[in-house]
């Protein structure tokens, strides 16, 4: 197997060399020190964009439920959880790409979406078929469910990821 140099990427953090300046080379990093939590940076936002999850999970079971009764709180769960659920499998999929090769991040990112909408499709066209009382409330979680994730990472990415990568040079 052939060994690559590692890639820069410019909109990329580089990672921290985290041993003590006075430690011998190849010694183990400790668990914490400067720069220690940009190690996950891949990762860092998915507490955010899930809680915001969760919360809408519980207010859309809520409203779906007020106006649809169990059938439409059941038709909006699973129309959020499966947008959370999705949107989940691609951060965590994309991120260990970029972490072996930042080239894989395209491929194995249009192979999970391709992936995604074939089942979603193939899902979708049998509880349409079926004629599920649901399937209307289902439709709004998963709109809801798309607005939430994403507003979640706008957020994250104009408040807390922009705060961290644009820190004043330390003396």
């Amino acid at each position: 197997m052939v060994e690559r140099e590692p890639v820069e990427v410019a909109d990329r953090p580089a990672e921290p060399d985290l041993t003590a300046p006075d430690a011998p080379a190849g010694s183990p990093t400790p668990a914490a020190g400067p720069g220690a939590a940009d190690r996950h940076w891949r990762l860092a936002h998915l507490p955010v964009v899930l809680g915001a999850s969760v919360g809408l999970l519980l207010l859309a079971t809520a409203l779906g439920a007020l106006l649809g009764g169990g059938i439409g709180a059941a038709g909006a769960a699973a129309g959020v959880g499966v947008v959370t659920v999705s949107y989940l499998a691609s951060t965590l999929v994309i991120a260990w790409a970029d972490s072996v090769n930042p080239a894989l991040v395209l491929p194995f990112g249009v192979a999970m979406y391709v992936a995604k909408f074939s089942v979603l499709g193939v899902v979708m066209a049998g509880v349409a078929g079926r004629g599920w009382a649901g399937l209307e409330a289902f439709g709004w979680g998963v709109v809801a469910g798309v607005v939430a994730w994403t507003g979640a990472n706008i957020w994250w990415i104009v408040t807390v990821h922009a705060v961290r990568t644009h820190r004043p040079p330390q003396a």
